[in-house]
């Protein structure tokens, strides 16, 4: 391929990459991870809701890595409810896997910056061996995506599994008790699978400059190396 084709392309990765590292440290300081609604099931048993009446006990919940807000309904009108992860529910979350993310956040950020910085590198200097150059960008890549995926299954079982959203929503509840009448993963989750697809995305990219997948060898090299064993 020629070489301008080959600028072309580790600019494009590059520019990509970098663009990921600032999506994740937009989505990281937002409160758009997941979104839903929370049911005050004491209130509704109280006066046997049922029906349009249900819709006086819906509020809602929004939350990130860091805060987030809700509004409970108990049949008297929304009262809505700031919190904060730290150091407020730091006692009722799976704190080590909320700092998981947090970290692997972080570690993906890093990696995207280092990978768009080698992808120009490679764009516009002269490419060293070994991992500054075409193993070290698919180990850059290799990196972010794995880390983007953990990302999503760490925070998918807070959620999901340990019914995040149902200990935040009764967080300071004495009297009232809530269950999570529905949820969905926000924009800022996304942002991450999106990211996760860029980082595959590139390590084609570089397959497609002309670069083999990291210890790969042609059958040519394999060949030619026998050959080269049987003279001696």
């Amino acid at each position: 391929m020629p070489a301008q084709q080959k600028k072309l392309i580790f600019c494009t990765a590059g520019v990509l990459s970098f663009a990921c590292a600032l999506g994740t440290a937009a989505a990281v300081g937002t409160q758009l991870w997941v979104r839903g609604t929370i049911l005050c099931t004491t209130g509704a048993l109280l006066v046997n809701a049922t029906g349009p009446e249900l819709h006086k006990f819906i509020g809602d919940i929004q939350y990130g890595l860091f805060s987030g807000q809700r509004v409970r309904q108990c049949g008297l009108g929304g009262r809505p409810f700031q919190f904060s992860f730290f150091p407020d529910l730091l006692k009722i979350i799976p704190a080590s896997i909320h700092v998981s993310v947090i970290l692997f956040c972080t570690v993906l950020i890093v990696f995207a910056l280092v990978g768009a910085g080698f992808f120009m590198f490679n764009a516009f200097g002269s490419p060293y061996e070994t991992l500054h150059g075409p193993v070290g960008l698919y180990l850059w890549s290799f990196i972010s995506c794995s880390c983007g995926c953990l990302i999503m299954i760490l925070f998918s079982s807070e959620v999901k599994i340990h019914h995040l959203s149902e200990k935040i929503a009764n967080f300071k509840e004495g009297t009232f008790t809530f269950k999570t009448h529905s949820e969905q993963f926000a924009n800022s989750f996304w942002t991450i699978l999106v990211c996760s697809l860029v980082h595959i995305l590139n390590a084609l990219l570089i397959r497609f400059a002309g670069f083999e997948f990291p210890f790969s060898k042609s059958k040519d090299s394999g060949t030619i190396t026998g050959a080269v064993d049987l003279m001696y």
